[in-house]
Parts: structure tokens; sequence; C-alpha cells
């Protein structure tokens, strides 16, 4: 019995290798550069932080929240040694894999342990495959460096809740989703209070720390730099707009500005507009069924990984960005309902290594041709965006039918 627990958990390790080796080689092997970003952004702002030039987010302001600069200078450190043989943009790539593999297998590790039940190899055996299918856009974005940190934070609720609120709260100023999944906490597990006490110490410090720094009016240039954005290809309201485009009767623009494949077509503008209010009216009606599920004694673990779900599906629905690299944020969530409740998890961590397929599938595979307008690709990502939407139903349906218990189960 030791010795297949294990072969198990060697089994594993291995495979996590392997995915991780196979899918950082694809990233130089893919079509439409899908590490890009890391060589012609990452770099560029932690060289001219390390060079005394501009820090984005303390004397600039930024598109992401402060801390997301931390592990580009973590790798810009890294690459250092490789420099002289590989060059600037080879050594930081290399750097950069080497960083988020080295803290998914942090994650990994917590997962998995020394003797992983049946609920936690499954929830392994998904996490590989999702990368797997995902493609190099999963390594090759700041997202990347969330995920771990994300998965170490919902698998020690309820154990650790201080420490994981704290390792969220430290995702979200670095990527805003980890947040979504802190409102779950909040509404779904009774140490709320212990939750939200860690959340407003560690935001506190960050905030006095960069406030030392001089990011005074930059503090919170995150939330409205993305106020700029129109509506992205990839975004699920940009569908039908993109179905225009390949019958000629709309354009796909680059912004130089912000880097981008846009929409430009009578009526994107306005629907961009009124797409962040709608998603904050949707995060707070699921928060807000989440919420009565909570109060009529709904258990923490059929509440909370629906919840956390539905919410971070909600992020991306009616996003106007739409990036590929948000499917990493479902990754999180499917994970903990796998190890809480495998059964019932089934659907969702389905319909999500369906939609990884299909992004990598968009792009890079064939992000050119999306470019086109071409009918294959706008194709593929019309059932991908329709498959988000399939998945917030599922999500919504799975908190609906939470049965609730007696309400002092639930108290504080």
């Amino acid at each position: 019995m030791i010795r297949a627990r294990t072969l198990r958990v060697v089994v594993l390790w291995c495979v996590f290798l392997i995915v991780h080796a196979a899918t950082v080689t694809a990233g130089w092997v893919y079509p439409s550069q899908p590490m890009g970003d890391v060589v012609l952004v990452y770099e560029p702002w932690s060289s001219s932080a390390l060079s005394g030039g501009a820090i984005v987010g303390v004397t600039e302001t930024w598109v992401y929240p402060q801390l997301a600069l931390l592990p580009m200078l973590l790798a810009k450190i890294i690459a250092a040694p490789l420099v002289a043989s590989m060059g600037v943009s080879g050594a930081y790539l290399i750097a950069w894999a080497v960083l988020v593999t080295a803290l998914d297998a942090l994650a990994f590790g917590v997962l998995v342990g020394r003797s992983p039940s049946q609920p936690r190899r499954a929830a392994a055996w998904f996490w590989c495959a999702a990368l797997l299918l995902l493609g190099p856009i999963a390594l090759y974005r700041i997202d990347a460096v969330t995920v771990p940190a994300a998965i170490v934070g919902v698998l020690w609720l309820t154990r650790r809740p201080t420490v994981a609120a704290a390792l969220l709260t430290i995702g979200a100023w670095i990527k805003i989703w980890p947040g979504a999944l802190v409102v779950a906490a909040v509404i779904a597990f009774r140490a709320r209070v212990r939750i939200v006490f860690a959340v407003a110490a560690v935001t506190a410090v960050i905030a006095g720390v960069l406030l030392l720094l001089g990011a005074d009016a930059e503090l919170f240039g995150f939330l409205t730099e993305q106020n700029g954005r129109g509506l992205q290809i990839e975004a699920v309201a940009a569908t039908p707009f993109l179905w225009l485009a390949a019958a000629g009767a709309a354009r796909i623009e680059y912004s130089f500005e912000i880097l981008t494949f846009q929409i430009a077509a009578p009526g994107a503008d306005a629907v961009g507009a009124v797409l962040t209010p709608l998603m904050m009216i949707l995060v707070l009606s699921v928060g807000a069924i989440g919420a009565v599920k909570a109060v009529r004694g709904a258990s923490f673990p059929r509440l909370f990984p629906p919840l956390a779900l539905s919410l971070v599906t909600a992020l991306i629905t009616l996003n106007k960005v739409g990036s590929p690299q948000f499917q990493t944020w479902l990754i999180v969530p499917v994970i903990l309902w796998l190890v809480l409740d495998r059964t019932r998890a089934r659907v969702p961590a389905v319909l999500v290594l369906t939609l990884c397929a299909l992004t990598c599938l968009v792009y890079p595979l064939s992000y050119d041709a999306l470019l086109r307008a071409e009918l294959l690709p706008v194709l593929i990502l019309t059932l991908r965006n329709l498959l988000l939407i399939v998945l917030l139903v599922v999500g919504i349906r799975a908190i609906v039918r939470v049965p609730a218990s007696r309400p002092s189960t639930n108290r504080e």
C-alpha cells in the first residue's frame, strides 16, 4: 500500500514536470508569439525599474496592481547569470519559465502532499491537463504567478484562514481576479471576520509601502487605467461584431496604446462602455445568491467552490478585454471543487478543460487567421465564448441547488 501511494505521487510529479516542460517548449514553437508579453513588456518594465528609470505603478500609472512588478523584477534577477550566453530576451524567457514552474511546484506540493487522497489526485491530474490544453499562454503571462498563490490560498482556507486570505490578497495586488475568491470566502466561510481583517491588514501594509515609495495618485491607477480600453476581439461581447467582421461590416484594429486588437464597428464602443457596470451587477447578484445560502446555513464545501467559480466566470464573461490567459483563473476554483466535492465538480471540470483547448486553438494556433476574421477561428472562438456562458449558468445553478441547514451552523 505504501509503495502504491508513493508510486502515485512519483507519477504525478513526473507528469507535472513533463507538462511544464512541454508547455514551456511550446512557447518557442507555436505561432503568434505566445511569449511576447514577457520579453516585449515585462522585461522592459523590470529593466526600467532596476536602472533608475520609470517605475510602473509608482512613478506612472499602470494597468496592473503594483505587486505585479515583483515577479517581473525577480525574473530579471534570475536571468542575470544567463544573459552572456543567451542574450537578454532568451535569458529572461528562461528565467520567467523557471520562476513560474517553481511557484507551480510549491502549490502542487501543497495539493498533492506525501499521500494524496483520490480527490486530490484527480485535482492534480486536472491541473496538469488544463495547462497542457491551454498551452504556453498558461505560463507566459503575469496571471501564471497568481494561479499557484490562489491554489494554496483556497486549499488553506479552512485550516489557515488568515494565511490563506493574505495569499489571496497578495494575488489580487498582482492581478485583480483573486479578489473574487476573497469575496466568495467572506460570503461562504464562518471565519469571515478573520478573513476581512487579514485582507485589510495586508492591503494596509502594501498601500503604506507604496505611498512611502511615492505612489500617491498612481496607487489605484490600475482601476481607472482600464477605462480607455475598447472591446477586445476575444471578449464574449465581441462575438457578434466578429461575425460582422467576417462579413466585412466591421474591422479589427490594433491599439498601440494598450497593445491589443479591438473591434471597430458602430455600437462597439457603447457595448464596451456598459460591460463593466453589467459585470458589477452580475457579481453582486451572484454574491447575493451565495449570501442567502450562507445565511441559511449552507456548508462551506458545498457553497464555496461553485460560488468562487461563478464569480470568476462572471469577471470573464462580461469583461471587455477577454484575454486568453483569463482561462487560467477558472483552474483554481475547479481544483478546490474536485478536492471537496469531486462528483459535482465533474461537469465544471470538463467544461474548463474544453475551454482551455478551444482557447489554445484560437490563440496562438489560429490567431493570425482570426485577425483576418476567417470563418473557422471565428467559429471556434464563438463556441468558446458560448461555453463560458454555459459554465456561468452551471455555476449559478450549483449555488442555487446548495442545500441549507440550520442557520445556527453558520454563525460567527
